[in-house]
């Protein structure tokens, strides 16, 4: 807002006690406080006369198993080297102008199961394994036999062979190739952990007379660095996107879609596509900066709050 960066958590009640407690366990210097929504505060309907805005969502360019660059890949030895991912997006907000404002919205909500069923079937795809086939009634009643060796089974003992399935499974594995052997191993690990359906949008809003896509250019630039070329990135939804496709009333429709962006926003709307990302992921793109991020209008506690000693002396009344 105007350069002053700040981070948000909308929650539902119940769970806040719970989510300040994640939060001191981790950050134990953090402080907490309830906020006003910060949408309130911005004109009730937006595009207006005054100000203008631009917005997009955020979603996946391949299957939800594949992942997205995630923390350990930022990481090295040398705290002194260590890269944040929240740096890029907090220094593009520290220089907004008075009257720039940009919003970055995540929803998440937890999801099933089925995601990593189908993370399963991607990889057995690659290391050529078959489809498990339906077991019928027959297998059911001889499992492993035949049906024309339990036919002759009266007059002839049926040979059951051991599959090999672990040695053509290492096998296959090691005929993959570096770039193969990556995805599987990115997708196997991104499944591992718990996932939630993710919608990401941002906003940029600012004055008719002083708005800048320098800005839209510079956010969408600092999302680009959990793109990965051969595993999975995050790409602009062009269905939200705040840009006229069509000729024929150009000017109204792209006003019809800003005004839906913001009032998806407002409304705190699911993208259609319902994206999903696990906890590794969300981690990377939502957490409160390192000390060595340095933001110039990245607000700091500036006093650690304590309890009293226990020598204190204490006076009666």
């Amino acid at each position: 807002l105007g350069g002053d960066v700040h981070f948000y958590l909308r929650l539902p009640k119940q769970f806040r006690n719970l989510m300040e407690s994640a939060i001191y366990a981790q950050y134990p210097s953090a402080e907490i406080s309830l906020a006003e929504d910060y949408v309130k505060q911005a004109p009730k309907i937006v595009p207006n006369k005054t100000y203008d805005l631009w917005g997009i969502e955020l979603v996946l360019q391949n299957p939800d198993p594949y992942p997205i660059r995630t923390y350990p890949m930022f990481e090295e030895a040398v705290e002194e080297r260590r890269v944040d991912p929240v740096a890029m997006i907090s220094e593009v907000m520290s220089k907004l102008k008075a009257d720039e404002q940009i919003w970055i919205q995540i929803l998440v909500r937890p999801t099933g199961g089925d995601w990593r069923k189908k993370g399963e079937e991607i990889i057995n795809k690659m290391l050529g394994k078959e489809p498990k086939k339906k077991e019928g009634i027959l297998n059911f009643l001889s499992p492993g036999v035949s049906f024309q060796e339990l036919a002759r089974a009266p007059f002839e003992h049926p040979s059951i062979e051991v599959p090999k399935k672990k040695e053509e499974d290492r096998f296959r594995l090691l005929m993959l190739t570096p770039g193969e052997k990556e995805k599987v191993e990115g997708i196997e690990r991104k499944t591992s952990k718990l996932g939630f359906e993710t919608t990401i949008r941002f906003a940029y809003i600012d004055r008719r007379d002083s708005f800048s896509r320098d800005n839209v250019a510079a956010v969408l630039g600092a999302f680009r660095q959990f793109n990965t070329q051969n595993l999975n990135l995050l790409r602009p939804d062009k269905k939200t996107m705040t840009a006229a496709v069509h000729y024929f009333f150009k000017k109204i429709r792209l006003n019809w879609r800003r005004r839906l962006i913001f009032e998806r926003y407002r409304d705190l709307l699911f993208n259609r596509k319902k994206p999903i990302l696990n906890i590794e992921e969300l981690a990377t793109i939502y957490h409160i900066p390192i000390t060595a991020v340095a933001a110039p209008q990245l607000l700091r506690v500036e006093a650690k709050k304590g309890g009293a000693p226990p020598t204190l002396p204490l006076v009666e009344e």
